[in-house]
Formats: structure tokens, C-alpha cells, sequence
């Protein structure tokens, strides 16, 4: 099937160090640009992000911070990617929410003439979601081929809710599933710890996502200037971030965890102290034993003044034979 256009559609999709828009900075940008006539056009660069690449955005992406170190930064290839893109309608998958903010934000920063307001945006992944409702009474319809009676009471939906696990662990039984980095594996199981894990994929800390566990099992925060940095990294840096949280507008179970988190840190801290006081050495503990104080010895009373009884008992002494 060929795409009926007007003008070119340039599909587009990101790689960054992160998905803060504001924040975050391009590393790799790849385009494909459909012509009315059929024929395809592809651009893909590398890009120098002017900052470190989180480990666990390398992870996902497979770009390190060793390859993007010689490409040239987006300020350099802004007026290429303008000129490649030209009057063209862009597309992607969640472009309306990731990739064109993104890219707005990178020109913006440089200031170069990028004008969007005349443009197309064909979002792939709303269509998805739009078409392929993500609510329980489709996934039941789907799964279970059933309509909810008494959709949206509390019973039914979780009966229904019920219905839809057994349904979807008998549908995905062995069936292959990849991950970002390329592993197979069969996570829908009839377990509950597995499908546990693999309905928490981004494993957060917090049920509202502000912080996560990297792929060390260790606490990271996951928003703001030290996203992708470990919690104690951070109450090391900038103890004050840890009073501005508790203080600023989180959710209680976020300042709940955070706060676990804080005691953890400083009773980590006060562990390490104790272990690095030096012991004493043994001939510090002689040495110390020869300086203690010595008791001072009693002193004798003083001699009582002589009365007569005490000359006539002396006189009886020594008396001659």
C-alpha cells in the first residue's frame, strides 16, 4: 500500500539521555522521509549530547558515552536536519509526547529557525491506542469475548478484572516475549512473583515513579537534575534535597519511602564512622596503662602530743633490771 501525499512525511524517532524533555538531550536522530512519488529517503546522526549518557538509558539504547564522544554536538547538525526535514509533516510513535517536544526544545536552545506551525503531525502510537481500546470492558471483550454486565460497579469490574488474568495466562502461555534489550523470555507464567515482575518492568521505588531501582537493585531518583543519580549519591551531594521533598508537593507514599530511605542513609553513615576510628595499638594500651594515676598513699596519722600516762608506761620500759 502507498501513502497518498501532499507533501513529504518525514518519520522520526529519537534516542536520548533520558526522557525529560526539558532536560535531556538528543544522542542519535534517525529520519525516514516518504515523497509523494513513493521514494524513500533516509538520515540517521549521531550526536554529541554535551553531557553523560545514564547508564541505564545506555542500556536501553546501546549508546555509550565512548560513541557519541567525536560526533558533533546538535548545534553543529541543527541547519542539516532543517534542511533534510524541509516543508515536511512529521510522524512517529508517541511523537506527540517525546520526539517533537524534544526536538523543539534542541533548536530552540541553539536558536535555529525551526517553524512547526504549518506542519502535520501523524502520531502512530495514538491510533494504536485509540482504535485498540486499553479499557477493562475491551480487554474482557477481548480475551474473554464477553460483554461486562453491570459494567463499572465495583463487583463486576473486578470479577471481570479476574477473568482477564486467567484469560491472558492461558492466552500467552509460551509465548516469546523481548525486552528494550533484546532478551526472549516467556513472562506470563501462572506465578504470581513473575508476573509481578514483569507487570513492574521500571521497578519504581514509588508507586508515582520519582524514584527507581537501577539494574543494581540500588534506588536512583527518576525526575529532575539528579535523575539517573543513586538517593545516597544525592543526600551526599545536596543533603537539603532530601528537606525540600519531604517539604515540596509529593505524594505521602513517595515522602514515606524517601524518608526510609534517609534513616537508612545516615545509619549507613554512622556505621562507617564507627569502623574507621582507629583501635589502639598494643603498645599505645602499655603505654597508656604506665600513665595511669597512681594512688597516693595514705599518710600516717601524726604523732598524738606525750601525756602521763604514756611517759609512765614508757618509764616502765626501759626501766633497769
Amino acid at each position: 500500500m502507498k501513502l497518498k501525499l501532499k507533501r513529504p512525511l518525514a518519520f522520526f524517532d529519537l534516542e536520548a539521555t533520558g526522557v525529560n524533555v526539558a532536560s535531556d538531550r538528543i544522542v542519535e536522530i534517525s529520519i525516514l522521509k516518504a515523497m509523494p512519488d513513493g521514494t524513500e529517503l533516509i538520515k540517521t546522526l549521531k550526536i554529541n549530547p554535551q553531557m553523560p549518557i545514564p547508564l541505564e538509558s545506555s542500556l536501553i539504547h546501546g549508546i555509550y558515552d565512548e560513541d557519541i564522544k567525536d560526533a558533533p554536538t546538535f548545534k553543529d547538525v541543527a541547519q542539516e536536519i532543517i534542511d533534510f526535514l524541509g516543508d515536511a509533516d512529521l510522524a512517529g510513535y508517541n511523537s506527540n509526547k517525546f520526539d517533537i517536544p524534544m526536538l523543539m526544545e534542541e533548536f530552540l536552545r541553539v536558536k535555529a529557525p525551526f517553524d512547526i506551525d504549518n506542519r502535520h503531525f501523524v502520531d502512530v502510537q495514538n491510533i494504536f491506542h485509540q482504535m485498540e481500546q486499553r479499557t477493562l470492558k475491551a480487554a474482557y471483550k477481548f480475551y474473554c469475548g464477553k460483554d461486562i454486565i453491570n459494567a463499572h460497579s465495583a463487583e463486576a469490574d473486578i470479577k471481570a478484572t479476574y477473568e482477564v488474568l486467567l484469560a491472558q495466562i492461558e492466552k500467552y502461555e509460551g509465548k516469546d516475549w523481548e525486552d528494550r534489550s533484546g532478551k526472549v523470555s516467556q513472562p506470563v507464567v501462572n506465578d504470581v512473583a513473575a508476573l509481578h515482575q514483569f507487570t513492574n518492568l521500571n521497578k519504581p521505588v514509588d508507586f508515582a515513579g520519582r524514584m527507581v531501582f537501577n539494574n543494581d537493585n540500588i534506588p536512583c531518583f527518576n525526575f529532575g537534575k539528579h535523575k539517573g543519580k543513586t538517593v545516597f549519591q544525592v543526600f551526599d551531594e545536596e543533603p537539603s534535597y532530601y528537606a525540600w521533598m519531604m517539604n515540596g508537593d509529593f505524594p505521602l507514599y513517595t515522602k514515606h519511602r524517601l524518608e526510609k530511605l534517609w534513616s537508612d542513609y545516615k545509619n549507613q553513615k554512622n556505621e562507617n564512622r564507627q569502623q574507621q576510628q582507629p583501635k589502639p595499638q598494643q603498645g599505645q594500651q602499655i603505654k597508656a596503662q604506665f600513665n595511669k594515676p597512681v594512688a597516693k598513699a595514705q599518710e600516717p596519722d601524726l604523732a598524738k602530743p606525750a601525756d602521763e600516762d604514756m611517759l609512765k608506761m614508757l618509764a616502765s620500759k626501759f626501766k633497769k633490771i
